[in-house]
């Protein structure tokens, strides 16, 4: 990791306005739009507060930095200002109900040529965008007005599609018209269900909407220009970012962990405030009632009246939620599954609770043959580490390993299906307690530098002026666990995981089971602190490659035994975000030495094929995976359309079925949901060594 003026970071999912997520410190960029996967707490990225010295003169400065430092863009193309003009018009428009598909046809040549003119230091054109905004804002507000006015009443028929992604831009003002009235629908729906009259919701609506005239106005010429360095940055991949100075200190604190809050990663998608995740130990993971993907659209303050946040900024929605230790939030929730949901969630803001990020293990039993088996199964939230507090989750597992050896356990389930990334020192050394001596990860910069991270001596070939290796202390051979090995991940497993899951699938050490594939994050970042307190840049300065010459990069980790989708995945991964880099490869680097390899069996692609099918044929016949299965089918046919009469019968029918459930209560259903997935591979591991398996571990130590 690098500890200098640039931060190095391994994370994983996407982080921009229009959808992204970002990777740091103790997250990958996994877990998909605008986001901030740093496993601590919310995170705003971009954040809106104008970065005072950032002007237009200084702009050519700002993309110099940027292309001088990323991986694969070097210099301005065409094709780079082509993408930033796209990253402009989602910013600026993030919902699609302010432009109409004409303006967009005005304002592309106009913000090509802005962009054309950028190193120049050109932002005239500026002036045409803000007009432009202002006109069309006005324009809402009134038509909103005129929705809202003197004989107003609900309708119930309304449908609305919330997929903003697949929804095109309004041709004429009817269809402006229409498509206000069913989103001021549905906001005013949001209000009655928080028990608020309809006088006074529609009274909210029109406020709401004025004020979004009022901040349109106020975003003068002078202060797009932080857009359009945002906008740059996003063109050039998915986690490339302009800091704002705010923006920039807030990463700042999250990475001193020193911010009370919620304990989950957020995103703006399409006027839409997202989870994408849920840290391990915050107040968001232990309510047991959220999910990632879910929507918030409503927030109060204790005891105060909800306020709508659909269309709102990212990091105003952020700053209503954050707040000091032992208060209390209320999100409202839109979750569209098999059915669509609207609840009320309350979580009390507090630090994160670092116990409940560590490494467990439990234990699970089965029979088979006469004969009773026993297999640990390790909980690993993320790849975390503090040398300050003395926290390594290395140091944990082996200890967890040491403990399951001490059980005679018959095999383990390493879970990584919710683990967004992490520490890269971590993951390495934890990798070598179940390798010990090996290549585990490289990354090649922008020069073609490849650097080769190693557990002990062990290396593909000696350095040179091209590669070099960074060597860890090689592990105990007491202490490295060579019995057969699950490795659980999900679409949701990013960065650290996959290079983790990735090098003990090269190594054919163990199974990888999951979802189709991983998240497909193999790209590094690096922050930097950009002069006259301009804030900072992220930038992408590497990718990563497994021990076999491959990138994680798009493709991801495949699952050598494919499970059922717990959610709807579609739109899950590295390939959804704009403007991925492309997948690459080089010279393979594995390297375990016989005396290491000879105390565990390789896994041939007949054994593997073997316990596919098997698994397949139990999933078949599993009441729990098909209604999983059902449910996921079911979700994806709605293609992203709310019916307000749906809504509200399914509102009903859910208030009328809760109970009042205790913490314990909801923190064992969150972990239900996943049970069907831990018990399959627990089951994969048993036709790994039950008599007569190909495998034949009998007579290995463990």
């Amino acid at each position: 990791m690098n500890n200098g003026n640039g931060q190095n970071y391994s994370g994983y999912i996407s982080e921009h306005q229009p959808g992204r997520r970002t990777s740091l410190v103790n997250k990958g960029d996994l877990r998909l739009r605008r986001i901030l996967l740093i496993g601590l707490l919310i995170l705003l990225l971009p954040v809106s507060s104008v970065a005072d010295n950032l002007s237009c003169r200084r702009l050519p400065l700002l993309t110099g930095r940027f292309l001088d430092n990323h991986y694969a863009q070097n210099k301005m193309t065409s094709e780079i200002q082509t993408q930033a003009v796209s990253q402009m018009i989602k910013i600026i428009d993030p919902s699609k109900t302010l432009l109409y598909e004409s303006d967009l046809e005005k304002l592309r040549p106009i913000l090509q040529n802005l962009f054309a003119r950028l190193q120049a230091g050109d932002c005239a054109s500026l002036q045409q965008i803000y007009d432009l905004l202002v006109s069309r804002s006005r324009e809402n507000e009134e038509i909103v007005k005129k929705i809202l006015g003197s004989g107003y009443r609900l309708d119930d028929t309304v449908e609305l599609n919330i997929n903003v992604k697949k929804r095109p831009y309004v041709k004429t003002a009817e269809e402006k018209h229409d498509l206000l009235r069913k989103i001021v629908q549905f906001q005013i729906e949001n209000a009655l269900r928080a028990g608020i009259d309809l006088a006074e919701a529609v009274k909210q609506q029109i406020h709401r909407y004025e004020l979004q005239t009022m901040r349109v106005v106020e975003r003068n010429p002078e202060k797009l220009i932080k857009n359009v360095a945002e906008s740059f940055a996003l063109a050039l991949d998915p986690h490339t970012t302009y800091l704002s100075p705010e923006n920039l200190e807030d990463i700042r604190i999250q990475m001193q962990l020193s911010l009370e809050g919620i304990g989950a990663t957020l995103s703006s998608e399409n006027g839409f405030t997202v989870i994408e995740e849920l840290i391990p130990g915050g107040g968001a993971e232990r309510s047991g009632l959220l999910k990632p993907k879910d929507k918030i659209i409503a927030v109060a303050q204790d005891g105060k009246n909800p306020v709508d946040v659909i269309d709102m900024d990212l990091p105003a929605v952020i700053k209503m939620i954050r707040g000091k230790k032992g208060t209390q939030v209320t999100l409202t929730i839109l979750r569209q599954a098999e059915s669509t949901a609207r609840f009320d969630v309350t979580i009390m803001r507090d630090r994160i609770n670092i116990k409940e990020q560590e490494a467990k293990i439990s234990y699970e039993t089965r029979s088979a043959g006469g004969r009773q088996y026993r297999f640990g199964v390790i909980d690993l939230p993320s790849f975390y580490g503090d040398e300050k507090e003395n926290k390594s989750c290395y140091e944990d597992v082996k200890k967890l390993l040491a403990e399951a050896r001490g059980k005679q356990v018959d095999g383990i389930v390493l879970d990584l299906s919710r683990n967004g990334g992490g520490l890269l020192r971590e993951a390495v050394r934890l990798t070598g307690l179940f390798l010990n001596e090996g290549a585990v990860v490289a990354t090649k910069d922008n020069r073609g530098q490849v650097t080769i991270l190693a557990n002990g001596s062990a290396a593909a070939e000696k350095e040179s002026n091209r590669r070099k290796v960074i060597s860890f202390p090689v592990e105990d051979p007491l202490a490295v666990y060579t019995g057969p090995l699950v490795v659980l991940t999900s679409r949701f497993s990013a960065s650290a995981s996959e290079i983790v899951a990735g090098a003990l699938r090269d190594y054919r050490r163990a199974v990888i089971v999951g979802q189709d594939h991983t998240f497909g994050k193999g790209s590094v970042q690096v922050l930097m602190p950009l002069p006259w307190d301009m804030g900072g840049m992220k930038v992408t300065t590497a990718l990563y490659f497994l021990p076999g010459g491959k990138s994680t990069q798009k493709t991801g980790v495949e699952a050598d035994v494919r499970l059922p989708e717990l959610f709807l995945l579609e739109n899950i991964g590295e390939t959804e975000l704009d403007y991925p880099l492309p997948a690459q490869s080089i010279k393979p680097f594995l390297s375990i030495p016989e005396k290491t390899a000879q105390y565990w069996k390789t896994l041939e692609p007949p054994l593997l094929a073997e316990l596919a099918a098997k698994s397949g044929n139990r999933i078949a016949k599993d009441v729990k995976f098909a209604e999983i299965i059902r449910k996921t089918k079911e979700s994806a046919e709605k293609k992203g359309i709310i019916r307000l009469a749906d809504l509200r019968r399914e509102i009903a029918k859910e208030e009328g079925n809760r109970k009042k459930e205790t913490p314990t209560e909801l923190k064992k259903r969150a972990r239900d949901q996943y049970a069907p997935y831990i018990n399959e591979s627990v089951n994969i591991l048993l036709d790994m060594v039950r008599p007569g398996s190909a495998l034949n571990i009998s007579n290995r130590a463990k």
